[in-house]
């Protein structure tokens, strides 16, 4: 990371690891976590998470945004295959609909 890189990336765990789940975690362990100062982004490069962005829109680096396409492509699929599982109590709907918008989603990063 040497600091001229001005493109905006991805977090390579981007649908891991998010502000919403360390909130989650901190409001139930009444913890506080510090987000990260450094990631790895899509692309394979460590750059500063504030150099990284989850709307597709914003970013700029080709090879996150195709990361990021397939990762949501990957977790829809995941989720049709889960969706109608024995055991799962989530309504097969609601595990349709998670999975088009995150195909919604992996378009809106390939058509950069």
């Amino acid at each position: 990371m040497d600091g001229t890189d001005g493109h905006i990336h991805v977090d390579a765990r981007m649908l891991l690891d998010n502000a919403a789940v360390r909130g989650m975690l901190a409001r139930t362990f009444d913890l506080v976590g510090d987000s990260p100062t450094v990631v790895t982004s899509g692309c394979g490069l460590e750059v500063p998470y504030a150099m990284t962005s989850r709307r597709p829109e914003s970013v700029t680096c080709l090879p996150c945004r195709e990361h990021a396409a397939r990762e949501h492509l990957r977790q829809a699929e995941q989720l049709d295959r889960l969706g109608g599982a024995p055991g799962v109590h989530v309504p097969e709907d609601q595990v349709r609909q998670a999975a088009a918008r995150l195909r919604s989603l992996a378009r809106r990063f390939m058509a950069g």
